[in-house]
């Protein structure tokens, strides 16, 4: 780790732009590049070959997986996991003889709080995945993904809820849903979204 401060730690073979901001306790490995502008916050793991920038916003204890490029216009909140060669893009109509290259032009993607992509996932510009959503490995996310959702397929399809741990949750005729792995209970509401129980009582262990 060429670049080791008190702080935070980079790979001698990566490069940090001047007008980055990085926060404490993040680690960033081999080939990766963060570009001007852009803020990666605190007990980040940014994996190999990972490109965030120009003008990028990470959040604290965020994953980024290896081969993953976050382009400007995509904001990752906090707790987001982008699993291995997840893509994202920023130009709705790209063309190479018409370039659409400045920040206007960018459609926003944005990845709430908590949210997990699978590996080799591509997240079609100009959505909002909500907090806690599973998108499974090899989804194309074209629309917005409401929060617990878990979704898969090409185009990608809700196909349940998962909990805020992860795990999907078992499917029910009723609107309680509750974890089998961490205990934690949710209820279905009429406009098809789920929300946090507020009484919830965790499962012992």
């Amino acid at each position: 780790m060429s670049q080791t401060t008190s702080d935070y730690s980079v790979h001698e073979s990566s490069y940090v732009d001047d007008g980055v901001t990085i926060g404490k306790d993040t680690r960033i490995w081999h080939f990766s590049h963060i570009i001007t502008g852009s803020k990666v916050g605190e007990r980040c793991r940014i994996g190999q070959n990972v490109v965030i920038g120009p003008r990028v916003d990470v959040g604290n204890n965020v994953k980024i997986q290896n081969n993953v490029s976050v382009y400007e216009g995509v904001t990752l909140e906090d707790d987001v996991f982008c699993g291995p060669s997840v893509v994202f893009t920023n130009v709705t109509v790209p063309r190479s003889a018409f370039p659409r290259n400045t920040a206007d032009a960018f459609s926003k993607t944005l990845v709430k709080r908590g949210a997990s992509i699978g590996a080799n996932a591509t997240i079609v510009c100009g959505v909002t995945i909500g907090e806690h959503a599973l998108i499974g490995a090899g989804a194309v996310v074209t629309k917005d993904v409401p929060a617990y959702a878990l979704i898969y397929g090409n185009p990608a399809r809700q196909h349940g809820w998962a909990c805020e741990c992860g795990v999907p949750l078992p499917k029910t005729d009723g609107t309680t849903l509750t974890c089998n792995d961490c205990g934690r209970e949710y209820e279905l509401l009429e406009n098809n979204l789920l929300q946090y129980s507020e009484n919830l009582t965790l499962a012992a262990g």
